[in-house]
């Protein structure tokens, strides 16, 4: 009986015949294509391109392995920046501030995970930085009254 060695690959470096992924692309149109046919931001929709970031994470960085961590930096900014100015304008809804609380966590376990992502840590600190800033004085464990979602409290 012949024994195959397991093939192993770097993401990062994994080249795929199909044009590379782009977060910063996808939340912008997913943005414009919401704003232009209601004038507003259907969270349930934001909540799902926020749910996609640690796909992008992985997808933008093993298709373009030039570009990739940046427009997926670039993409999971935006989209808090989105939260933020709904949390301003009083609109942020608690299932949305917690699909983004979660969407950091897997974003952290993938750059965590898989080699050559550490970089990615940075800018997920920087999008759970922002969220941080919107919880509730003086705990920063909940959000208007209400208890959020954090690694581990599922």
């Amino acid at each position: 009986m012949e024994h195959h060695q397991p093939i192993l690959f770097n993401p990062i470096h994994f080249e795929l015949d199909m044009p590379p992924t782009d977060y910063a692309q996808f939340v912008v149109d997913v943005l414009a294509r919401m704003t232009h046919e209601s004038g507003t931001i259907d969270q349930s929709i934001l909540r799902r391109a926020i749910g996609l970031a640690s796909s992008y994470l992985l997808t933008d960085t093993s298709t373009n392995s030039e570009g990739g961590i940046t427009s997926w930096q670039t993409g999971f900014n935006q989209i808090a920046d989105v939260v933020v100015v709904l949390h301003h304008r009083d609109e942020l809804e608690l299932e949305t501030f917690n699909e983004a609380s979660k969407a950091c966590s897997e974003c952290w376990s993938v750059a965590a995970t898989w080699r050559g992502l550490e970089d990615c840590r940075q800018g997920v600190r920087e999008v759970a930085g922002k969220l941080k800033n919107l919880l509730d004085e003086p705990n920063r464990r909940t959000y208007k009254g209400h208890k959020v979602y954090t690694p581990n409290s599922s």
